[in-house]
């Protein structure tokens, strides 16, 4: 199996973990369902990137002391991983647009990626993915529905475009590739594993990805803080970045 089918295998099984997981704590608190989520998906994911890539370095969100682990940083093969993206979402019964993160990162450069979106029966896993249709109408500005940040508003505003309102980063960045939106950014506060996978699934896809004053995205840093990102059609590059710079 290589590394793109692992990926690929895991975010989607772990998936169907969490899947199990929502129905066994739907009468359970919201507080539990979120914790037995992460537990049980991060678990799973270690327990099979140690069987299946036991040479590998994991940076996982849900990991101890991440942020001053030595040996991923001495590693040439780092697996990025968000056991359970978009929490809140996960623990609203219902709710679609959440996600799990599988990533690796090898010599400087996202290499394979999968993000599942376990609600959606969906895995969008490089190296084949499709690329989105072309634009039709006003840009669309994917941003969360509790506190879109101004940034994107002045993205909207600068495009002439509309929000459309979704919950964890991963099913943001998979709604441009479904065709459901065609602009993510992002400037609040992130971390590696909140965006390794989606983007190296969007550059698959051929979508640009990057900082928001247009630099590149670096991964597998001693501090895995990552605060923006810009992941967007190609074709809407140039004018995003005028904004967001």
């Amino acid at each position: 199996m290589n590394d793109h089918e692992l990926a690929a295998r895991l975010a989607t099984r772990a998936g169907d973990l969490l899947l199990d997981v929502r129905a066994e704590f739907a009468d359970a608190s919201v507080d539990d369902r979120k914790a037995a989520g992460d537990k049980r998906s991060h678990d799973f994911l270690m327990a099979e990137l140690a069987q299946q890539r036991p040479g590998d370095a994991v940076l996982s969100e849900e990991g101890p002391e991440e942020e001053a682990d030595p040996v991923r940083l001495r590693s040439q093969r780092v697996w990025i991983v968000d056991p359970l993206d978009g929490t809140r979402e996960f623990s609203e019964l219902g709710r679609d647009d959440w996600a799990v993160h599988v990533a690796l990162w090898e010599s400087g450069e996202l290499v394979a990626g999968a993000v599942a979106l376990p609600a959606q029966n969906t895995t969008l896993a490089t190296p084949d993915v499709a690329t989105p249709r072309a634009l039709d109408g006003p840009p669309r500005i994917v941003v969360s529905r509790t506190r879109p940040p101004a940034v994107a508003l002045a993205v909207r505003d600068a495009l002439g475009g509309t929000l459309v309102e979704m919950g964890s980063a991963g099913a943001k960045v998979a709604s441009i590739m479904q065709g459901l939106s065609d602009v993510y950014v992002h400037a609040g506060g992130q971390y590696e594993w909140d965006s390794a996978a989606p983007v190296a699934v969007a550059r698959a896809a051929g979508l640009h990805t990057s900082r928001i004053d247009g630099s590149p995205l670096i991964y597998n840093r001693e501090d895995p803080k990552l605060p923006d990102l810009v992941v967007c059609r190609p074709e809407l590059a140039e004018a995003v970045l005028a904004v967001t710079r």
